[in-house]
């Protein structure tokens, strides 16, 4: 509930935040671009700097308070932006979300402290369908309402921060017992320390190679998506935040009904395998597409890729660590998707740039998709060496 209610914070924002950046800015197309990308690159380098610690903190004081901490400091932060006079505030702002924003990573070490190691990778397939319900709603009512108004829907979203504060106080209990939580140095919990964790074994290697990889191609994705639509079908903000909550739904269907049977029936490792080659060949597609009804199709098979093959990555990792170290490991995770999405959305805002603008070569805003699409395959290579380090499977 905790993880539903944010998203539809994140979701009311996601299909608004180019357009208060064009606003701010008054610049074209192009040149917004690769501003809100760098809005995107403060948030991500944020998150890869603060998670592990946030994580790191939740093993030492438990779950409980750190998310009530995380969730206080979100409702401020989409305040900020609500109000924000000038892109420098936005910036701030970002930059604020990035360092509370381990809502995600504590929620899956309550996972892993909740669940046995069998029914992990489901139960991490519980969180991606909450993600998925609060984007059905948020991008719906955030292209509404930001037809009306662009800064209503960041007061509905600093809103629900708070409520979700409120619900947790008095709903959330912990899960991490004192006798279970770890006394290692919060120093250690720098980022460089906590991805050192991900060095421990050959496989944490290649699941943190892999993550960094897709994570990139996934974080620029969604930055360009709502900007790449725009311009690439035409679309308006309500026509973005429909395209959102269909993934939304996409994630509620996949991670809430199909990650169980799916790594039930081919394994985790061949679940990563082939979601992540399905995911790369919907990008080939949407990189040349120029049907607006093709992209709301598209949507489907990439989330069915990227759903089942996330979870099973989450659960192969959990089973390589110690209990006392879930929220060390889910914050390491988070590290690695932070650093990835410094890259992604600089690679995806300033290849979209260069590709609309006056002096490009050809026009061709797809490219970042191409691109993409090799990474995918890479990625299932990866996956596939994964399965002679991983006993399990």
């Amino acid at each position: 509930m905790t993880i539903m209610i944010n998203m539809m914070g994140v979701g009311l924002m996601w299909p608004i935040l180019p357009t208060l950046v064009t606003e701010l800015t008054g610049e074209n197309v192009s040149n917004a671009a690769a501003i809100y990308g760098a809005t995107a690159i403060i948030f991500s380098l944020m998150q890869f700097l603060f998670a592990p610690l946030m994580g790191a903190l939740s093993d030492r004081f438990g779950r409980r308070p750190v998310m009530l901490i995380a969730l206080l400091g979100l409702g401020f932060d989409t305040l900020l932006i609500a109000f924000a006079p000038s892109i420098l505030w936005v910036f701030i702002g970002r930059a604020m979300g990035g360092i509370f924003g381990a809502t995600y990573s504590i929620a899956s070490a309550y996972i892993a402290d909740t669940m046995a190691e069998k029914d992990r990778a489901a139960g991490f397939g519980m969180i991606g369908a909450a993600f998925g319900i609060g984007f059905i709603v948020g991008p719906l009512v955030g292209g509404f309402f930001g037809e009306i108004d662009t800064r209503l829907p960041f007061y509905i979203a600093a809103a629900l921060s708070f409520i979700n504060l409120i619900l947790g106080y008095f709903l959330l209990k912990e899960t991490l017992p004192p006798e279970k939580r770890t006394n290692t140095s919060l120093w250690k919990a720098n980022p460089l320390g906590t991805l050192g964790l991900m060095t421990s074994n050959s496989v944490l290697i290649l699941l943190g190679i892999t993550l960094l990889l897709v994570n990139a191609i996934q974080r620029g994705m969604e930055t360009v998506w709502v900007i790449f639509t725009q311009y690439q079908y035409g679309w308006g903000l309500q026509e973005a935040g429909i395209s959102l909550a269909i993934v939304g739904a996409s994630y509620v269907v996949v991670q809430g009904f199909l990650v169980r049977p799916v790594i039930a029936r081919f394994g985790e490792v061949k679940t990563i395998i082939y979601g992540f080659l399905l995911s790369g060949f919907m990008f080939v597609i949407l990189s040349f597409n120029t049907s607006g009804l093709i992209g709301y199709i598209g949507i489907l098979p990439y989330v069915v890729g990227w759903g089942c093959a996330q979870p099973a990555l989450q659960s192969i990792g959990s089973r390589h660590v110690a209990a006392n170290q879930q929220g060390h490991l889910q914050g390491a995770l988070t590290a690695v998707s932070g650093l990835a999405a410094i890259a992604g959305p600089a690679l995806s805002t300033m290849s979209f740039s260069f590709f609309t603008a006056e002096r490009a070569p050809f026009d061709f805003p797809g490219a970042y998709f191409l691109f993409g699409a090799i990474i995918f395959v890479i990625a299932a290579r990866i996956g596939n060496a994964i399965s002679r380090h991983d006993t399990a499977n």
